[in-house]
């Protein structure tokens, strides 16, 4: 049964505890067909499972059966007071709970933040991973000076997320983002509620890990099937960084014509280019995982 205070199509949330690691929240699609390819959604900074895929949840769960996780710190996921925020122990967290259901190797999807740590979680756990989607991401955080700037601007962001004007200027930011977008607009109070389930501390932490993340030492050793969702109109991940990552791990490109917040400005057009991008990735990788033909009678004689 459908839960009325979700959107549609958002998938039964469950939590499962990861020995040493923590609970984990996470949503989890089971498609009728056994067989059908499982993905595994990795949300972006700042976001949650849902914030970043409830748009492209009902497209993807047609074809596919797919796991979707809050990251430590951020939504519901696993709140850690000991340890701050690393992409390694974000991998490593999803890696676990894919084990433990008794998944994989599975499709990475991973949006914005969520690209750092599938190719992290690809790097740390091969054995995991059928293929890639990288979406709106590059290849390192800190290149430019309006980069390395706005990283030295986290302690400010520490004391906004914790200003009691905040959530009033979150209110009128997401009405004016979603405005025109009659399907969202209703899910405004529901947007509201998850943005204000993050740990300010984690997501400070989180800034401070993407900063320092760079995958260029090993990006080209990706050696599975990619795919890269390019948001041309993006002014937080430069288009040409976008395309410097796709050129590095080879990726087939779609190309979705909005910013960073494509999921909720343009939800049809990302839901469309990331299932896209999940088709072409899941045929490649069938292809690669089947095993190779038998030689027939004639070709053993001939040899």
């Amino acid at each position: 049964m459908l839960d009325p205070t979700l959107p549609p199509h958002v998938p039964p949330g469950a939590v499962r505890h990861l020995p040493n690691r923590g609970e984990i929240f996470y949503r989890h699609h089971r498609h009728p067909d056994h067989t059908a390819p499982t993905l595994l959604l990795l949300h972006g900074w700042t976001a949650s499972a849902d914030l970043q895929f409830f748009t492209a949840y009902e497209t993807l769960a047609e074809a596919y059966s797919f796991v979707a996780v809050d990251h430590r710190g951020h939504g519901r996921g696993i709140r850690n007071v000991r340890e701050p925020f690393q992409l390694e122990d974000a991998a490593d967290d999803a890696a676990a709970l894919v084990e433990a259901l008794g998944l994989g190797p599975v499709i990475l999807v991973g949006y914005s933040m969520g690209g750092p740590i599938s190719m992290l979680l690809w790097r740390r756990h091969p054995e995991l991973v059928a293929g890639v989607v990288l979406e709106a991401t590059a290849l390192e955080w800190r290149e430019s000076r309006r980069e390395r700037l706005m990283w030295r601007t986290l302690g400010i962001l520490g004391i906004m997320l914790r200003g009691w004007w905040y959530p009033r200027s979150v209110r009128l930011g997401l009405r004016n983002l979603v405005k025109g977008q009659p399907s969202l607009e209703t899910w405004v109070p529901w947007i509201e509620g998850e943005v204000h389930r993050n740990e300010v501390r984690s997501i400070v932490q989180a800034g401070r890990a993407l900063a320092h993340y760079d995958a260029r030492p090993f990006a080209a050793e990706l050696d599975v099937p990619t795919g890269l969702l390019l948001t041309t109109g993006d002014r937080l991940v430069r288009p040409r960084k976008q395309r410097a990552l796709a050129h590095a791990i080879h990726a087939e490109v779609a190309e979705v014509a909005g910013d960073h917040l494509s999921p909720w400005t343009h939800p049809d057009d990302f839901a469309r280019a990331t299932r896209r991008l999940v088709d072409s990735v899941a045929r490649r990788a069938a292809l690669e995982a089947a095993p190779a033909e038998a030689p027939s009678d004639a070709s053993r004689a001939a040899g």
